[in-house]
């Protein structure tokens, strides 16, 4: 087979030598643009796991590069005159340089011809004669550019601004450092990769970038500035640059995150970083493109792959191989670019809950993890966070099992029980023995808070005819058992979600979501006359008659908690319900007081929870659920619209803002969940999501 590698970086070079070591009869040639010594990087990074699929592939180079590696088993975090240092996280390191050394003996060792200082452009013509065409000409790939149609590419542009510079200054664990400055925070990302040098890769935000005049600057400028800034970690080092070509501030970069729908057309094929990007915050994008060429040298080399059509073939396995595992490390450096994105939400945490958010920031890591790696160093977090929840005794709990104080409630732990609706309720929706057996085995499972499913405060603000109310006398008895039940029988708070269904309701309980009642159903109201479900019923757009009725609705539910010995409410102010329907401008078509910008917007929901407060009173506390994220981009609710309406909701009463989110998107979810209380402080959570970092 004649393969052209378009590109001689790692991706490139990797190839071509795991081709020969499959068949020594392929003709394979490296075209690159620079001269052999040349990059413009300075150390990568790889895990243990990396280190062994190279063993495995090809001892030989294998054995070389780890003769150079540099090995650290730590992260040190430096912020202020605070630093937290956790072991057992298996880092190495090669200088990039080196690295492309040793691949480019071995390429020619196996017999893979190489032309550097050789220009190639978009045009495929020039290796028409070729089988294999492989595009691992980086992530600014001219390949991919002139076929990006085919390829499908996804390109985008992150916020923060970088540089990525060395220095001889030697460190002996991966350090964050973080530096505020009179215009901002900016911080570095230092490790060793050699004997004699580090990587130090200066981050930060674009308005802190051109406060501090970066954007004015020339290079040497900039590298002085980043010197004084970070003196007391360089330690009279100075910062060094390789990419003395470029003028001005073009040496600041914004990272591109890169998707591309299809890897390969006809007979080319895209590897490494043409293909997709991980930001350098998590350090794999050296990682992925070795254990891609790996890949793809695997299917490229079974004997039925003779023809263009057998080549598709394999290339499509190859793509579908690696496509999952390359998105994973995608998403997780996405939440650790995220992270670093909106500091400002983490840099006011105390040094060990700032320390222990950056080490989770990708979602990679988990509580229990860190405990395999250093459990003495989360223990001290735990010794922490237990004596700042009122724990002082020897014990070390887990943070999940801390207790827990908000307002005059005091919770023995923070496992709290979210709603789910049983559709179980009798048809005048009073809650029946279902109800205490299910809420009272969750009280007595030992959960902290145990929150009802959505109670409805009219017989017409229930989603279905199964669905349980708080609106009349019976209802409320019916509540007071459960709620004698669960206090007599176990520590655990009973919270009462009270809501209206608005567009949502008269469905059938069960079965298909949003089904519409055949009979029985019952007229509906919303922010707008806009149905919930393509096939939904159409609600009347609410007046302000309707309003106030809704509101005294409110009112007298939560008279009839306080009775029923409820702890706590919570307003169902998402899914898609009355509430949420006048936040969200999916549903809000208004053009009245109640309806257009967000302060609009937020006016009912805002008239309700000032109405409950004023009868809940001061000493109990208000949960209000939102949806943080309608997924759909700048046409409806978005994380920062999110921040902003739990702003509002926080500062008129609420208490705690959990957030309604589809189980599938959890993942990608946990950065707005988290950044929805880093902005403004108060406690928040996620349905079917436990996390306790960012939580005082």
């Amino acid at each position: 087979m004649r393969v052209v590698c378009l590109g001689g970086g790692p991706a490139g070079l990797y190839f071509a030598i795991s081709m020969k070591l499959r068949d020594p009869s392929h003709d394979i040639l490296v075209v690159e643009r620079n001269r052999a010594g040349d990059t413009f990087g300075w150390g990568v990074v790889f895990s243990d796991q990396t280190l062994e699929n190279l063993r495995a592939n090809d001892p030989t180079s294998a054995r070389t590069i780890a003769a150079s590696f540099a090995h650290w088993d730590d992260i040190e975090v430096v912020i202020g005159d605070r630093v937290e240092r956790s072991g057992g996280h298996g880092f190495i390191g090669i200088g990039r340089k080196n690295l492309l050394t040793i691949l480019q003996a071995r390429a020619r060792e196996l017999g893979v011809r190489q032309e550097f200082e050789t220009e190639f452009d978009q045009s495929l013509d020039a290796w028409k004669d070729y089988d294999l065409i492989v595009a691992a000409d980086g992530i600014n790939s001219c390949i991919r550019s002139a076929h990006e149609e085919q390829f499908g590419v996804q390109i985008e542009t992150r916020a923060n601004k970088f540089i990525w510079l060395g220095t001889p200054r030697l460190f002996d664990a991966f350090a964050f450092l973080f530096e505020k400055t009179d215009h901002g925070w900016i911080w570095a990302h230092a490790y060793r990769f050699d004997e004699t040098r580090s990587t130090f890769i200066v981050e930060c935000s674009e308005a802190t970038w051109r406060a501090l005049g970066f954007d004015h600057m020339e290079q040497a400028e900039a590298i002085a500035a980043c010197e004084h800034i970070f003196a007391r970690h360089l330690r009279g080092e100075p910062l060094l640059s390789n990419a003395a070509h470029l003028r001005g501030s073009a040496a600041w970069m914004n990272f591109r995150r890169i998707l591309c729908e299809n890897w390969s057309f006809d007979n080319v094929v895209l590897l490494g970083d043409a293909a997709h990007t991980a930001h350098f915050s998590i350090g794999s994008g050296t990682k992925l493109a070795l254990e891609d060429a790996i890949k793809l040298a695997d299917v490229m080399s079974r004997p039925a792959v003779a023809g263009r059509q057998s080549m598709s073939v394999a290339l499509s396995e190859h793509q579908n191989e690696r496509h999952t595992e390359v998105l994973k490390i995608q998403n997780s450096a996405r939440n650790s670019t995220e992270w670093f994105e909106t500091l400002e939400r983490y840099v006011g945490f105390e040094p060990e809950q700032f320390a222990y958010s950056l080490l989770t920031r990708s979602q990679r890591v988990g509580h229990e993890n860190l405990r395999m790696r250093d459990p003495a160093w989360l223990m001290s977090v735990e010794r922490w966070y237990g004596a700042h929840a009122g724990r002082e005794d020897e014990h070390v709990a887990p943070p999940m099992f801390t207790p827990f104080a908000l307002r005059g409630m005091s919770l023995a732990n923070r496992v709290a029980v979210s709603p789910v609706l049983t559709h179980m309720a009798g048809s005048d929706g009073t809650p029946t023995d279902f109800h205490l057996v299910h809420y009272g085995a969750r009280a007595l499972g030992g959960a902290g808070l145990v929150l009802t499913e959505m109670t409805a405060i009219s017989a017409d603000g229930r989603i279905t005819p199964a669905c349980p109310g708080l609106y009349n006398d019976a209802q409320a008895e019916a509540w007071r058992r459960i709620s004698n039940f669960v206090h007599s029988n176990s520590d655990a708070r009973f919270c009462v979600q009270l809501g209206h269904a608005g567009a949502r309701g008269a469905t059938e309980a069960g079965g298909a979501p949003d089904r519409a009642l055949v009979k029985g159903g019952w007229p509906l109201v919303s922010a707008s006359a806009q149905p919930y479900a393509p096939a939904g019923r159409m609600p009347s757009a609410m007046t302000r008659a309707d309003m106030d009725r809704v509101c005294r609705d409110f009112v007298a539910a939560t008279q009839r908690a306080i009775f029923a010995g409820f702890d706590m409410i919570e307003l169902q102010a998402g899914h898609g319900c009355l509430l949420s329907s006048f936040l969200t401008p999916l549903m809000n078509l208004r053009s009245d007081d109640y309806g257009g910008s967000l302060e609009k917007r937020l006016r009912f929901p805002l008239e309700v929870l000032a109405a409950v407060r004023s009868c809940w009173g001061q000493d109990r506390p208000i949960s209000v659920r939102i949806s943080a994220n309608d997924w759909v981009g700048e046409t409806g609710v978005t994380p920062a619209e999110a921040v902003a309406i739990a702003t509002a909701l926080h500062d008129a009463g609420a208490d705690v803002l959990p957030k309604a989110l589809p189980v599938d998107v959890l993942p990608k979810a946990l950065p707005v969940i988290t950044g929805v209380r880093g902005w403004y402080g108060a406690p928040r959570g996620g349905v079917a999501q436990p996390a306790w970092q960012h939580r005082r």
